[in-house]
């Protein structure tokens, strides 16, 4: 843990987080009703905060796949949000979901979900978010003598064959910034593969995840660049239900633990700031 700690110690954070307010609801009729206090919540289980994150979790996000020891970033996230709403350590539950499951409408088995879900409109259609939590640049990960090792701009990559997760908004940045046709893969785990097959030149990601695979899944990897700034940047948010009665309340815990500090000490100790990743010219 220790040294992939130390690999992803030059990971570039860009934290623009936007902050709102926990607003009580207009159809309230009664105190308890626009509460955040722990009793007034309607969890999914009486007293407990049922939290899921994706099989397997991913470093740095939860550390050795266990996001009950809040190691990692994401872990660290929900155990202080969790703090907020009035829950202890102890009141907290674990469960797992696919990425593309909890993204779906209807009624879901958790509280909220945090596997890097970018904030989007399309996405708000089918469930809530919570204010963001981290704002993420988009990176190319590739290999050292590949087509695009050493280039700098996004002219120069073109005419790469570029990969991405599907329904990311990684996937969209190839066409859209990058003019390129992309390699769609059903997973990051899949892209990784055909990257280290040599089957695709590149793979987009966000720049923590691209400081990890090319520190520790792809041999001789590197990261090309960042893409530039499109202006909000890939804004993370804690998932709920379509219409969820906690979203406020959660959304006012992380602009909380914002405010106070707790969420940029989280950040420094899980994604450290460096500047080890240029930005490909326009």
């Amino acid at each position: 843990m220790k040294r992939r700690f130390g690999i992803f110690a030059a990971v570039v954070i860009a934290a623009a987080l936007t902050l709102t307010g926990c607003a009580k609801s207009d159809s309230a009729t009664s105190d308890s009703a626009a509460s955040c206090a722990k009793a007034d919540l309607a969890t999914v289980t009486a007293g407990k905060l049922t939290i899921a994150t994706g099989e397997p979790a991913y470093y740095p996000w939860i550390i050795d796949d266990k996001p009950e020891t809040g190691n990692g970033f994401e872990g660290a996230v929900a155990y202080a949000v969790a703090k907020q709403l009035g829950f202890d350590a102890a009141d907290v539950v674990w469960v797992r979901t696919t990425f593309d499951s909890a993204v779906t409408p209807g009624e879901k088995n958790f509280d909220f979900n945090l596997q890097q879900f970018s904030i989007t409109d399309e996405r708000k259609t089918a469930v809530d978010f919570s204010s963001p939590y981290y704002t993420a640049p988009q990176a190319i990960v590739s290999f050292k003598g590949s087509k695009i090792d050493g280039k700098t701009s996004l002219a120069d990559l073109k005419g790469a064959k570029l990969g991405a997760a599907v329904g990311t908004t990684s996937l969209d940045a190839i066409s859209t910034q990058i003019g390129a046709k992309p390699q769609v893969f059903n997973d990051n785990a899949a892209g990784v593969s055909a990257l280290k097959n040599k089957q695709i030149d590149g793979l987009v990601v966000d720049l923590p995840t691209a400081f990890y695979l090319s520190g520790v899944e792809v041999p001789n990897g590197i990261i090309v660049g960042q893409l530039p700034s499109t202006g909000s940047g890939d804004q993370f948010g804690l998932l709920l239900t379509k219409g969820s009665s906690l979203t406020s309340c959660v959304s006012g815990a992380v602009d909380a633990i914002t405010a106070d500090g707790t969420l940029a000490a989280i950040t420094d100790k899980w994604l450290a700031t460096d500047a080890g990743a240029p930005v490909l010219k326009p």
